[in-house]
């Protein structure tokens, strides 16, 4: 994605996608698999990507996120959350931390419903697989007093071994939401860090946990591998 339309920038960045283009050619036969790969101009980065999507009827989109508040990169803030929130599919955001990571040692998966979201939990069970049983954790967080109505499930939905770590806090301290990253990353610390996936959910009614203030605070605090899901 080239973020312009003004034509001697576009000139300039498509002259430089080969630098991308190729190797994605070369990735593609490594694997054996098709790769298509395609540039495209447009000032609303976000909507090229869905329209692109959408066009192709593709099954997912995966979305790498790094850089800093000076940086131009079009996958930070408004771009990765509105992708996250209107694509059609399922939509995967990465930190670079998790793209060079070479083995997971531990799979937190943080939710403050008490349940993992399924398609995080799904993709935990995927990864842990491929990592030779790296141990899937979840890590509840929920406001002191709250009653656990059930026990929590020890096997995901593959038969995958799941410990459940439960830390309660106070309400004043949860109705923060600008805290919420900042929690998510103390409780990761306490288990010794880890791939962190987050999924899709609500917090205490006050409407969806991936916004883009929460996922810019928790990309950028992270010290480990970190990826949101949406799907």
């Amino acid at each position: 994605m080239i973020p312009t339309t003004t034509l001697p920038e576009v000139t300039r960045q498509w002259r430089s996608s080969v630098n991308l283009v190729i190797p994605a050619h070369e990735a593609g036969a490594a694997l054996d698999i098709r790769v298509d790969p395609e540039v495209r101009a447009a000032v609303d980065v976000a909507a090229e990507i869905i329209e692109s999507a959408q066009t192709h009827s593709v099954d997912g989109i995966l979305m790498t996120l790094g850089g800093d508040r000076r940086s131009r990169n079009p996958f930070l803030g408004h771009t990765s959350t509105s992708v996250l929130h209107h694509a059609p599919c399922d939509v995967l955001i990465v930190n670079r931390l998790a793209l060079i990571e070479e083995k997971i040692q531990r799979l937190l998966i943080p939710t403050f419903s008490g349940a993992p979201p399924p398609t995080a939990l799904r993709i935990a069970e995927q990864l842990s697989v491929r990592s030779h049983g790296a141990p899937i954790i979840l890590l509840g967080i929920g406001a002191r007093g709250e009653e656990v109505d059930r026990a929590p499930a020890n096997r995901s939905p593959r038969g995958l071994p799941v410990q459940v770590h439960r830390t309660f806090l106070s309400r004043a301290l949860l109705g923060r939401r600008r805290r919420l990253p900042e929690i998510i990353l103390h409780q990761a610390a306490l288990e010794r860090y880890g791939l962190l996936l987050l999924g899709e959910e609500t917090v205490h009614a006050e409407g969806p946990l991936l916004t883009r203030r929460f996922l810019e605070e928790l990309f950028r605090g992270a010290p480990c591998p970190v990826i949101a899901v949406r799907g």
